[in-house]
C-alpha cells in the first residue's frame, strides 16, 4: 500500500529541505576571507606591544639593581676606607722612620694642605716605633698660610713628642715648601735640586686698556671706595698699589723671621738669601740654607737609625676620589683658580 504524500493548501511541500543560499554563503566566505588578515595583523601589533613592555620593564628592573649595588659597593669601600684609616691611626709598630709626603701645591683642598699633612704627622709623632719624622718634598710653594698652619705644627710637635723631623728634598723644595722645611732639625737636597725663592708675590691681570681699545664699559658698583680693589677691568691707584706692597713686605717679612729661626747659625746671609731668588741644592748648603747632601734612604738609614721607611701621608683613596669626582670638584677648582690671581702666594 502506498501513502501519497498531502498536499500543502498552497501547493508547496513542508517536509522538502530548503535549497542552499548559494549567494549568501558566498558573501559569508568573502567577508571572513576579508576580515581574517586584518585580525591577524592586529594581534601581531599587540604582541609586539606586549614583549617590547615586558622588555623595558625587565631593562628598567636590572638598571635599578645595576645601580643599587653600586650605591652599595661605594658606601662599603667609603666605611672600609674609614675605617682602615682609623685602626692604622692606633697601630703601633717596630722601629722604623715615619714619612710624609708635601708634594704639589700647598693649598687648601690639595694633597699638600694643612689638614692633610697635620693629620698625617700627628699619626706618625704619636706610633711609639716612629723614631723621626721625614718630610718629604717635592713642591714649587703655595699658600702662606697653610705653609705657616704646618710649620707652627711641627714646632709643637717636635716639643710635645721629642721626636726629631727632617726635610728630605726631591726635585723641588721652593717659597711656601721652604718656608714649613725651615722647621725641621736638618734638611737634606740632591745637588741638583732646586732650593729657596724666599719672596712672595700677588700676581693678576689689567685689561683696561684693551677695554678702551674695544669700546667695552666697565660697569662696577661698590659700597667702599677700595671694595673693587685689584679688580682687573678697574685700573689701580697709587695707593692701592702702595697698599699691596706694604701687605707683601708684611708677609715676607714673616716668611724671613720663620726662615731665621729655623736655620739659626747656620745660615750664612747674603744681600740675595731672601731677594726671591732659587738656588741648586749645592749651593743652598754652601749658603746655610740646607745641611747636607743626601736622599730618603741615606736619612733612613744613617741619620735616623731605622732603615724601614713607612710612609703616614694622607691620600684620597678610591672611594673618596669617586665622590669627589662626582661632586663640586669642577667649580671649585675653578673658584681656587680665580681667586689665586688675587691671593698672596709663595712661590
Amino acid at each position: 500500500m502506498t501513502d501519497t504524500p498531502r498536499q500543502d493548501p498552497h501547493g508547496s511541500q513542508p517536509n522538502e529541505p530548503a535549497a542552499p543560499d548559494l549567494w549568501a554563503q558566498a558573501a559569508i566566505k568573502k567577508e571572513a576571507a576579508a576580515a581574517a588578515p586584518g585580525t591577524a595583523w592586529e594581534r601581531q601589533v599587540l604582541e609586539k606591544l606586549v614583549l617590547a613592555t615586558v622588555a623595558e620593564q625587565r631593562a628598567a628592573r636590572r638598571w635599578r639593581i645595576f645601580w643599587r649595588f653600586t650605591w652599595i659597593a661605594l658606601l662599603a669601600a667609603v666605611a672600609w676606607a674609614l675605617a682602615s684609616r682609623d685602626l692604622s691611626g692606633t697601630t703601633k709598630s717596630g722601629p722604623h722612620t715615619a714619612v710624609v709626603d708635601i708634594k704639589g701645591e700647598i693649598a687648601s683642598g690639595a694633597e699638600a694642605s694643612a689638614e692633610f699633612v697635620v693629620a698625617a704627622m700627628r699619626s706618625a709623632f704619636e706610633d711609639a716605633g716612629s723614631q723621626a719624622v721625614v718630610l718629604l718634598i717635592n713642591s714649587p710653594g703655595g699658600s702662606p698660610v697653610q705653609a705657616g698652619i704646618i710649620n707652627d705644627e711641627i714646632v709643637r710637635l717636635k716639643a710635645k713628642h721629642g721626636k726629631p723631623v727632617y726635610a728630605v728634598v726631591e726635585e723641588t723644595c721652593a717659597s711656601a715648601a721652604y718656608y714649613i722645611a725651615a722647621a725641621a732639625d736638618g734638611i737634606f737636597v740632591d745637588k741638583a735640586s732646586i732650593v729657596g725663592s724666599i719672596g712672595v708675590l700677588m700676581d693678576g691681570f689689567g685689561f683696561t686698556g684693551t677695554m678702551d681699545k674695544l669700546g667695552v664699559e666697565r660697569r662696577l658698583i661698590t659700597a667702599g671706595e677700595n671694595k673693587g680693589f685689584l679688580d682687573p677691568f678697574s685700573p689701580m691707584s697709587a695707593q692701592q698699589r702702595e697698599y699691596a706692597q706694604a701687605m707683601l713686605n708684611q708677609i715676607h717679612q714673616q716668611f724671613i723671621s720663620v726662615v731665621k729661626a729655623g736655620r739659626g747659625d747656620r745660615l750664612k746671609e747674603t744681600p740675595e738669601t731672601f731677594s726671591g731668588l732659587f738656588w741648586t741644592g749645592q749651593q743652598a748648603v754652601e749658603m746655610g740654607l740646607a745641611d747636607q747632601l743626601g736622599n730618603l734612604d741615606y736619612v733612613a738609614r744613617e741619620v735616623v737609625k731605622a732603615e724601614e721607611v713607612i710612609d703616614y701621608t694622607r691620600r684620597d683613596n678610591v672611594a673618596e676620589r669617586l665622590v669627589r669626582k662626582f661632586g663640586a670638584a669642577v667649580g671649585a677648582s675653578a673658584m681656587r683658580a680665580m681667586a689665586a690671581l688675587q691671593v698672596p702666594q709663595l712661590r
